[in-house]
C-alpha cells in the first residue's frame, strides 16, 4: 500500500518502455538503436504505485499482475507531471476514503481540517481560535499578497498581480504564465497521490463544488515553497511555460513531494491516530453496522437455526 512510504520502492516512474508479462514476471522492455532491446524486471510485489509516462505501453497480462499485487497504476505526463487516469486495485483499502468522508461530512471536523491546512501553510497559531472560514480566507489572501510582494521586490520586477484568464492567455506576463503552468503540474502530482491512497479528489475541505476540490486543497500546501518562487525566477524567460514545467520536475526530485503529500494527507485526516493499515491479502470485505460497527465479512448471519 502507498501509505507504507518508508519502503524504498514505493513509487516507480516509467516512460518510453513496453511493459509485458513473461514466464518469469513483469518486465520493462527498452529498445535503443545502439543497444537493442534490454529487459528490466519489475518487483511488482514491492511496488505501491507505478506512474506510466509518455511512450509507455502495457499488456493486459502485465496490468492484471500489477492489480493482483495491489499496485496502483497511474497514467501520467512526462516526469510524473499531470494525472490523466488511474486504475485502482480491488484490494485497495477504503480506510482513508472513509476517514476523508467522515471528516468532510461533519462541519466541525471539516473546519478543523481546514484550520490545520492553514496552520501548515502559515505556521502554528496562524489560525486564530474561533476564526471562521471567511476570516481564514481573508488571512490567506493577505499572506499570499505579501509573499508576492516580497518576491517581486527580490527579483526587481515592480508590482505583480496574479492573473489567470484562459481567454487572454498569450497576453499575460511571464510570471503569471509560469505560475499557471507550474500549478497545473502540481495538481497532477497531487491527483496521482490522492488516487493511490484511495481518497476522493472531489471531497475538499476548503475548496468545494469541483471534482478537483481536494486536489486544490492539498496543492495549496506546497505552492509557496515550490511553484511561486519558481515562477518569479522565470520573470525574464522567453518560454516561461516550458521552463516552468522543466524546473518543476527538477525541483520535484529535491523536494521529495510524493512522500510529503501522503504523510500530510494522513496527518490531516487522522491527526494523532495510528495509521498502520491491515494487510489487504489478509482482509476480507467487511460489513457495516450502525450499532456494532465493523463486522467481518464472509460470515452467514442467518437468524434461523441450522437444520
Amino acid at each position: 500500500m502507498l501509505p507504507r512510504i518508508a519502503d524504498s520502492l514505493s513509487f516507480l516512474y516509467l516512460d518510453i518502455v513496453r511493459i509485458v508479462q513473461d514466464d518469469t514476471g513483469v518486465c520493462a522492455e527498452v529498445t535503443t538503436p545502439s543497444r537493442g532491446t534490454e529487459t528490466v524486471y519489475l518487483p511488482t510485489a514491492a511496488l505501491s504505485c507505478v506512474l506510466l509516462g509518455p511512450g509507455t505501453s502495457i499488456t493486459a497480462r502485465a496490468l492484471t499482475t500489477l492489480a493482483r499485487h495491489g499496485t496502483t497504476v497511474v497514467i501520467a505526463g512526462s516526469g510524473g507531471v499531470r494525472c490523466y487516469a488511474a486504475t485502482l486495485p480491488d484490494s485497495l483499502t477504503t480506510t482513508w476514503l472513509e476517514r476523508q468522508a467522515r471528516a468532510w461530512a461533519d462541519d466541525t471536523t471539516r473546519l478543523a481540517v481546514a484550520r490545520a491546512m492553514y496552520e501548515q501553510r502559515f505556521g502554528r497559531g496562524a489560525a486564530p481560535p474561533g476564526a471562521t472560514l471567511n476570516k481564514l480566507r481573508g488571512l490567506e489572501g493577505d499572506r499570499v499578497k505579501a509573499h508576492y510582494r516580497l518576491l517581486a521586490q527580490q527579483h526587481r520586477i515592480g508590482r505583480f498581480r496574479r492573473n489567470y484568464d484562459p481567454k487572454s492567455w498569450d497576453t499575460q506576463d511571464p510570471v503569471n504564465l509560469a505560475l499557471s503552468s507550474a500549478n497545473t503540474c502540481l495538481y497532477g502530482i497531487v491527483h496521482a497521490a490522492i488516487l493511490a491512497l484511495g481518497c476522493s479528489p472531489a471531497l475538499g475541505f476548503i475548496h468545494n463544488g469541483n471534482q478537483q476540490a481536494f486536489v486544490y486543497d492539498i496543492a495549496d500546501l506546497y505552492k509557496a515553497e515550490l511553484t511561486i518562487p519558481l515562477a518569479f525566477s522565470l520573470h525574464a524567460s522567453p518560454q516561461p511555460e516550458a521552463d516552468a514545467r522543466r524546473g518543476f520536475r527538477d525541483g520535484l526530485r529535491l523536494f521529495r513531494l510524493l512522500p510529503r503529500i501522503v504523510t500530510d494527507i494522513q496527518r490531516l485526516l487522522a491527526p494523532g491516530q495510528d495509521i498502520t493499515l491491515p494487510d489487504p491479502e489478509e482482509q476480507l470485505v467487511d460489513l457495516w453496522d450502525p450499532v456494532s460497527g465493523v463486522l467481518p465479512g464472509g460470515v452467514n448471519y442467518s437468524t434461523e437455526q441450522p437444520l
